[in-house]
């Protein structure tokens, strides 16, 4: 079984995390540009975050037979900072034109001030401009009249409902979401936000349409195997293997590929060849490097 995980932030992860990921089927992942648990003071920072997006991690990814893609932009918490944000949003069409970024987010609410939706509507206007897919954050507190506030302001700004998916929905927000054209994220998370048997109940009730599922795995507790996890769940509670790949590999990529850079065919697991560098740098320590003869399987 083939799994791609559409939202996990793996500068956060360690490389055994890349190497069970792909023992667990897992062939490629989406990165979206993220709050690093501290605020960033200069836009030099967000630069350097931003090239370590489509440069380093993009390249130990492919060490361990992973395909790496990303979304840019400012983290709902970041922009706060208005002349911090202003800065960020000057660099945004540079990177989003760059072959291994598929869109723009995450974005979205936090505590839901001016400034957010300021900088939420912007970038929303940037991914129709540019006629990119956009991922939205919903925020963890007052979660429902945030997804509300979300939905209102992405017909506003008029942005194609299809070229939108809006994550980390739950029991209580999925059902706002159904009632638009915009793709349905949840994120499977230990403890917090959805577990794989919650996700299984939502697929029976609401069915596989625009369904997707993402680990979010970050630098809090959290599993990037939650994708493969939550195809585990659906076996055993009756799912067919096309519901399955539906749902954990295809829709995502599905979306994504409203951006023109990607495309169900093209994600395959790519050959390891340890040997290579990347700036003079390799993602080993001393160990034997691994080189596949036999190209992507």
């Amino acid at each position: 079984m083939r799994y791609f995980d559409p939202h996990i932030h793996m500068v956060s992860r360690t490389t055994d995390d890349y190497e069970n990921m792909a023992a667990a089927g897992i062939v490629g992942v989406i990165e979206p540009a993220f709050w690093q648990g501290q605020p960033r003071t200069s836009v030099g920072t967000f630069i350097d975050y931003f090239d370590m997006l489509v440069g380093w991690e993009r390249f130990r990814a492919s060490q361990f037979g992973i395909l790496h893609f990303c979304t840019m932009g400012i983290n709902p918490k970041e922009s706060n900072n208005i002349p911090l944000a202003e800065g960020v949003m000057k660099l945004l069409p540079r990177y989003c034109a760059k072959e291994s970024v598929l869109g723009i987010g995450e974005i979205g609410y936090d505590d839901i001030t001016e400034s957010e939706e300021r900088f939420f509507a912007e970038q929303l206007e940037l991914g129709k401009e540019l006629k990119l897919p956009v991922l939205i954050h919903t925020p963890h507190r007052d979660k429902v009249n945030g997804t509300r506030r979300t939905l209102a302001l992405v017909r506003e700004v008029g942005i194609d409902e299809h070229m939108v998916m809006v994550d980390h929905l739950t029991e209580t927000t999925l059902p706002l979401v159904l009632e638009t054209g915009c793709w349905r994220g949840h994120s499977v998370y230990p403890e917090t936000k959805m577990s794989e048997e919650r996700m299984v109940a939502l697929l029976r009730k609401y069915g596989t349409e625009k369904m997707v599922v993402n680990s979010a795995a970050d630098w809090g507790k959290s599993d990037p195997l939650k994708v493969p996890k939550t195809g585990d769940a659906m076996r055993v509670a009756g799912f067919s293997d096309v519901d399955i790949e539906t749902v954990l590999f295809a829709n995502p990529i599905h979306f994504w590929e409203q951006s023109g850079k990607i495309s169900l065919d093209q994600v395959m697991r790519p050959a390891i060849d340890q040997s290579r560098l990347w700036e003079e740098n390799s993602a080993l320590r001393g160990q034997t490097p691994v080189v596949e003869d036999n190209g992507s399987t």
